[in-house]
């Protein structure tokens, strides 16, 4: 079954996770580029941010629903009331460190919640005899482990989860295709390399870098850095998961990567370079002793800020996408090069310090998380 032959202008859309990274940007991208009526269902927690929504917070086609997946009886009450053509489900605990800390806390989200999920939209799809229905789950590339040198991830590569994140996000994309196989539930699953972009939670490598930097703090890089990931830029992203849902065919899976392999420290020691020319440190005089000195430690470059830290337990080598199927199949692609969307995203940081602070006011320091 493929969603090609059907009208696809004006849908119903459930989106679980919508206050998040991708979530929000998910949104953003469906009120402002389509005309579908949007539902978002949202628990709230830490890394959610109705702020990164209030561009759209507005419009009559967006509805903010706050709740959690594991209320089965509320997901259920929320399927009968709005009556989705389309389930989008973001909603997961998402970062490495943190489930190495309190793995309860994703078992419960990620497992819990979506086989909660996956429950509801099989009731709600058989007695409403919805024909076109279709739950869309999105996951990660980190299911299938630790890549070697040259290697790629395809949709046939073994799982192999190293952390409790990716144990948990395992867990829930085999419940996706037991419901489908089972029950014959329509699913289809994405698994996406590492994303980065605006409004992203500054736990995350890219934004914690570039908010350190401004704050003349130590910009920490686990182990050596030569760890590589595949970066795709959130936008990205969301086109190719609008594409799934518009192209893809039922019980498929497609793998969503950016062909952007890069070093952990070669993405510090960008994100320095562009600083440095974007935000460039600045000399002051002291008020005490009239002398120059740097406004930020007597640094000349953010550089000088790296800090090789103790390495993250179970940290994975290598992740990197075969994202052939996608781009054969649903003529799907990524536009933006590392190079363009690195630039983009500090600029956006850079212009937005107070979505950040906002953040931080609620407890956030930015501390390291995931050690034993």
């Amino acid at each position: 079954m493929s969603y090609t032959d059907i009208d696809f202008s004006d849908k119903t859309i459930l989106i679980t996770g919508g206050a998040g990274f991708i979530g929000s940007s998910l949104i953003r991208f469906l009120i402002n580029e389509t005309k579908h009526q949007v539902f978002n269902l949202d628990k709230l927690t830490y890394a959610s941010n109705p702020q990164s929504l209030i561009s759209v917070s507005k419009n009559s086609r967006y509805q903010f629903i706050q709740g959690d997946i594991c209320d089965k009886k509320k997901v259920s009450q929320i399927f009968k009331n709005f009556r989705p053509d389309i389930v989008m489900h973001l909603a997961a605990e998402t970062h490495v460190d943190r489930s190495i800390n309190k793995p309860e806390n994703f078992i419960q989200t990620n497992v819990i919640g979506t086989q909660v999920m996956l429950e509801c939209a099989r009731e709600y799809w058989n007695n409403h005899n919805q024909k076109n229905f279709l739950f869309h789950h999105i996951s990660t590339d980190e299911v299938y482990g630790s890549l070697n040198e040259t290697d790629l991830f395809t949709e046939q590569s073994n799982y192999d989860p190293s952390s409790p994140y990716s144990a948990s996000k395992a867990s829930s994309d085999h419940l996706v295709r037991a419901w489908h196989r089972t029950y014959g539930l329509p699913v289809i699953i994405t698994n996406c390399s590492n994303n980065y972009g605006p409004y992203q939670f500054p736990e995350k490598l890219i934004p914690l870098i570039i908010l350190n930097a401004l704050d003349a703090k130590p910009l920490p890089v686990y182990g050596d850095g030569q760890n590589i990931r595949d970066w795709l830029y959130v936008e990205d992203h969301v086109r190719a998961l609008y594409t799934v849902v518009n192209k893809g065919k039922v019980g498929e899976t497609y793998n969503i990567g950016g062909h952007n392999e890069i070093t952990n420290i070669k993405i510090v020691n960008t994100i320095c370079e562009i600083l440095d020319q974007l935000a460039p440190l600045k000399l002051e005089k002291n008020a005490n002793n009239n002398n120059l000195q740097s406004s930020k430690q007597c640094i000349k470059s953010y550089k000088n800020l790296i800090t090789f830290v103790q390495d993250r337990p179970g940290h994975d080598f290598r992740y990197a996408i075969n994202a052939s199927k996608i781009q054969k199949e649903l003529n799907w692609s990524p536009k933006e090069s590392f190079k363009t969307g690195i630039k983009k995203t500090i600029e956006w940081y850079l212009n937005n310090i107070n979505w950040c602070k906002n953040i931080e006011d609620k407890n956030y320091k930015r501390e390291r998380l995931g050690t034993l």
